[in-house]
């Protein structure tokens, strides 16, 4: 019997060696990893960024860690990132292939395809048709406008009280980027704007949560009924909406006369040969991912200016005066008035920089053997950027730790902007949405503080400027008093 559990032991023993990962040859180093768990018990599941810091103090700007056996490499600090991302950008180009993320968009799209032709066909017409703001009618801008009119609205109803701006800000992204992709908006009560906006909410948190880095690491748990199948329905949800949508389109679009995205895309399907990659589900796929790219980033990174602008309003202020210099006379705001407001422009910034709102991007892969550091990075290497290094890197920024528009200022006062402000990230996967988030975040600042005051209410106590972690940081839900202006 004694005999028969120690040999059961040697076994297992046997067993958990070969199932323990083991850096390859010259790879970046990193903590100890563990049989089937790797490195998970080295990092908090919940929120890894401060764990990604500290790590980083140990093992330097780049290390590895393992997903259960597979391997990852983590980017800091500007110098490695560059390299990486720019330098070497087509080495570290390719998205892993087999996680949560790509089961659940089933690796279509654009985000989250490969690199090869599919890829490359549907970001080159996706940026295309987005900088020409060849959408029918209405360009970009006045798609914008429109939408901060509704802001506008809700804001006038609740001058001298305190509003909760996180359903305004969640609903104006999404309209705005509906607009562009179906011509379609929603109120802000509307049950399918809401359906949307918390089908993202669930999606978001589960893919930057624990169930997502079990589901990466333990495959084995994949077809249990856990609470990471409650993304997959969501999805379901969305692209459901997304195909009804496009057959209402094919019902009303006349060739060569697009509206929208969805009728530029359904026209050059029309004139695309069989052997082409585009196809009505890559359309519905593809509008997901700039549903994505265009709603979370853009309204997390407006709560977070306003929150910031509320207290320190010298900063508020400022702008202001500079606003009103500028726009004096004007009744319309418009994205070319930027190149007029240094200060504003630099607090915009400031607060992208500080928002980080997408901390560790998208992960890449390499698509070939290759070198990063003087480290060697096998191909199909799971990349992760920790852009949080960058934007808070010390010898980067003026001011790398704390909220001020100088870090993008020179002496004469004229903005700047330093090559380590990369809140989009870099390279040919940079993210889709930056024009229109640019837009947006201009646009919708401006008209809101030429118009409003926004005061910090004297009951909400101390502000609390630490951000709640996942796909994107969000700020902590707040109030804020809105007061029109007393020349307005």
């Amino acid at each position: 019997m004694f005999v028969s559990i120690f040999l059961l032991g040697l076994c297992v023993c046997f067993l958990l060696l070969q199932l323990q990962p083991r850096r390859p040859k010259n790879f970046p180093p990193g903590p100890p990893c563990l049989p089937v768990l790797g490195t998970l018990l080295h990092l908090n599941l919940e929120n890894p960024l401060k764990d990604f810091e500290r790590l980083r103090e140990s093992y330097g700007n780049v290390y590895s860690l393992f997903m259960g056996s597979k391997p990852a490499v983590v980017i800091n600090g500007f110098k490695a990132m560059k390299e990486a991302i720019v330098t070497k950008s087509t080495d570290f180009a390719g998205r892993p292939q087999d996680l949560f993320i790509n089961d659940v968009t089933q690796r279509k799209g654009v985000v989250m395809a490969d690199f090869g032709p599919m890829w490359r066909e549907h970001r080159r017409f996706a940026l295309m048709t987005l900088r020409n703001f060849g959408l029918g009618k209405k360009s970009m801008e006045e798609r914008i406008l429109e939408e901060i009119q509704y802001i506008i609205e809700t804001l006038e109803k609740n001058c001298g009280n305190t509003v909760s701006p996180q359903v305004m800000f969640h609903n104006a992204g999404s309209n705005i980027i509906c607009q562009v992709l179906f011509g379609t908006r929603y109120e802000y009560d509307d049950e399918t704007i809401k359906l949307i906006v918390r089908c993202f909410a669930e999606m978001t948190k589960i893919a930057n949560g624990p169930w997502a880095m079990l589901y990466d690491s333990v495959p084995l748990i994949r077809h249990l009924p856990l609470p990471f199948n409650k993304a997959f329905e969501d999805m379901e949800i969305f692209l459901n909406l997304a195909r009804h949508l496009v057959n209402e389109h094919k019902k009303t679009r006349v060739s060569g006369e697009p509206r929208d995205f969805v009728d530029c895309y359904l026209d050059e399907l029309e004139n695309r040969d069989d052997d082409s990659t585009f196809s009505e589900e890559q359309l519905t796929r593809i509008t997901f991912d700039l549903y994505v790219a265009g709603t979370d980033t853009t309204s997390n990174t407006l709560l977070t200016g306003f929150l910031y602008l509320m207290n320190y309003p010298h900063i508020q202020e400022q702008c202001q005066q500079e606003i009103d210099r500028v726009l004096v006379g004007k009744d319309r705001v418009t994205f070319e008035d930027r190149l007029s407001m240094p200060y504003t422009q630099a607090v915009i910034h400031e607060i992208q920089r500080i928002a980080n709102t997408v901390p560790l991007s998208a992960f890449h892969c390499t698509t070939k053997d290759t070198e990063l550091t003087g480290y060697s990075i096998p191909k199909g290497t799971m990349i992760i950027q920790n852009l949080n290094s960058v934007l808070r890197e010390e010898g980067q920024w003026k001011f790398p730790h704390e909220f001020n528009p100088e870090n993008f200022l020179n002496e004469q006062g004229e903005f700047i902007k330093p090559e380590a402000f990369m809140p989009f990230s870099a390279g040919p996967r940079m993210c889709l949405g930056e024009g229109l988030a640019r837009m947006e975040l201009f646009l919708i600042t401006v008209i809101l503080l030429r118009k409003f005051e926004f005061i910090w209410p004297e009951d909400a106590g101390e502000p609390d400027f630490t951000p709640v972690f996942g796909v994107t940081l969000t700020p902590k839900p707040y109030t804020m008093k809105v007061r029109l202006r007393s020349d307005q």
